[in-house]
């Protein structure tokens, strides 16, 4: 490793920081980030960052707002403190389903986040599986967007009959994520055709493609509500289909999705660490967590060496 680099971590997910300076061998940086009794979010930086390459570790997870000012901030003390370069990494980018405006009178809040992390002082963002890939434009600095499908699918090697296995995308839109999950194990694809009525609730109308006797692979980025999935298992096994897997990369998991999961007939759901766990997920009996610290941690090494981050993934 280059001896000017630097690792920060905001508040959002410690032993996802700690754990990937594990992989770097390297110290996380001394830094205090705490509030005010007003709630006010302080930072202080505790050692010496002039002339260094330093990476913020800093998803916007729940609570969103409050880890993205805690990523404000750190950005802004480091640049006042003559950081040389100052590297976001992202995990989870939260406000990244608003990348679009769906109806009249709403914003795309994805590019005002984007323009508030460029203008707070980042040099460079590393993020993971981004809700919509076209979100890399809405940053004018240079953004490299990881893929988790790699560590999923050597997952499924590991522990899967993935020979038997079928990828199924939960909806349309997510057809180019699965297909390249597909690729890599050598697995047919299906498609599950849905309606979603409102917000945070779906019904499934089809599935595309014959799932008889397979081992479903559902494949998505992001798992909120759980609704989606538990309904797209159970259209699944109505379908023939011997049992049905979840591999999502962010398990946002809000309100009740845990229990939803846990009383679904999903065999097991699969998400990384990019979110911290919370104490439900940790002990729901069907939910498993995998890392991207080695991920992460490689993708930061080629990034401060000057090294190819897009041939992790040839």
């Amino acid at each position: 490793m280059p001896s000017s680099i630097k690792v920060v971590a905001g508040n959002s997910n410690r032993p996802l920081a700690e754990a990937i300076c594990a992989s770097l061998d390297i110290p996380l940086a001394k830094a205090s980030v705490r509030r005010f009794a007003d709630m006010e979010v302080f930072v202080e930086i505790q050692e010496n960052v002039r002339g260094q390459d330093v990476f913020i570790i800093q998803s916007t997870s729940f609570p969103t707002n409050d880890h993205l000012m805690e990523l404000l901030i750190i950005t802004d003390a480091l640049r006042r403190s003559s950081a040389r370069r100052i590297t976001a990494v992202i995990p989870y980018f939260g406000y990244a389903r608003q990348d679009r405006r769906a109806s009249g009178r709403t914003p795309i809040s994805a590019k005002l986040v984007a323009n508030l992390i460029t203008h707070a002082g980042v040099d460079r963002v590393l993020t993971l599986d981004l809700h919509a890939g076209q979100i890399q434009g809405f940053f004018d600095i240079p953004t490299d967007n990881l893929f988790g499908a790699p560590l999923m699918a050597r997952d499924i090697r590991e522990r899967l009959d993935y020979k038997n296995a079928m990828v199924v995308s939960p909806d349309v839109g997510g057809v180019v994520r699965a297909r390249a999950l597909a690729k890599r194990i050598d697995a047919p694809l299906a498609i599950v055709d849905k309606r979603r009525d409102r917000p945070g609730e779906s019904e499934v109308m089809n599935i595309i493609g014959s799932v008889e006797g397979r081992s479903c692979i559902l494949l998505d980025d992001i798992v909120d509500s759980g609704g989606t999935l538990c309904n797209a298992a159970e259209a699944l096994l109505d379908q023939g289909a011997r049992e049905v897997y979840a591999y999502i990369t962010h398990g946002v998991l809000s309100g009740g999705a845990v229990a939803r999961i846990a009383n679904s007939k999903l065999k097991e759901l699969v998400i990384t660490d990019s979110i911290m766990p919370t104490e439900a997920v940790k002990v729901a009996r069907n939910i498993r967590v995998i890392s991207i610290a080695n991920l992460m941690g490689e993708a930061i090494e080629r990034t401060a060496s000057e090294s190819s981050v897009s041939s992790l993934f040839d």
